[in-house]
């Protein structure tokens, strides 16, 4: 899943900024399979010390190799991508951890998410809105990329998202069932150098 767009809520960041993101998620990665620890990184740039949540997706001969993110941003940005990086790289219960070889030949995606808000199942947009789904302890969340990769329709997605937090596919029409929308900045080494 390699994002051919930039963003779906518009450019926040700068060029430079993304290209940045993507440097340090790198040699983040780098760092923690190399040497097995990773020192602080210098960022001059001040849109990423601002607070944001963030997943990185790493691909592997364009097939998902890992996808780790935090929702919700309590820390600056390029510090959330840095420790989002190597989980993903390293934690991803789905998937061995990458080898430094590996690393070579992946892409890295970082999506930066905006803050949830709630959304009735009429105003969620497929490919624009990421969908997090709560229904009493079961949890789930969709980033806005996956529809478009699968060209899902408005209920299609609905339904993946409730699958997701493992709950019955129709479970978004129960008023129960809270639903919460984000929009996400998407970009990745193949996309940067696409523009």
């Amino acid at each position: 899943m390699v994002a051919r767009r930039m963003s779906s809520v518009g450019q926040r960041l700068s060029r430079k900024s993304r290209e940045r993101l993507l440097e340090i998620a790198r040699e983040a990665i780098f760092l923690r399979l190399q040497r097995g620890s990773v020192p602080p990184f210098t960022v001059v740039e001040p849109e990423l010390h601002t607070p944001a949540g963030a997943f990185v997706s790493l691909h592997l001969e364009g097939q998902l190799r890992g996808c780790i993110g935090t929702l919700h941003g309590e820390r600056p940005l390029h510090e959330t991508v840095v420790d989002m990086a190597i989980e993903a790289a390293t934690n991803d219960p789905r998937f061995p951890a990458l080898s430094p070889k590996e690393l070579a030949r992946t892409d890295i995606e970082v999506s930066v998410l905006t803050p949830f808000s709630p959304i009735t199942p009429p105003e969620v947009v497929p490919g624009r809105h990421g969908l997090y789904v709560v229904r009493g302890p079961r949890r789930g969340v969709l980033l806005p990329q996956v529809a478009t990769q699968y060209s899902w329709s408005r209920d299609k997605l609905l339904a993946e998202i409730c699958r997701k937090a493992g709950v019955p596919d129709d479970a978004w029409k129960d008023k129960e069932t809270r639903l919460f929308a984000f929009e996400a900045e998407v970009f990745s080494n193949v996309s940067l150098n696409e523009t």
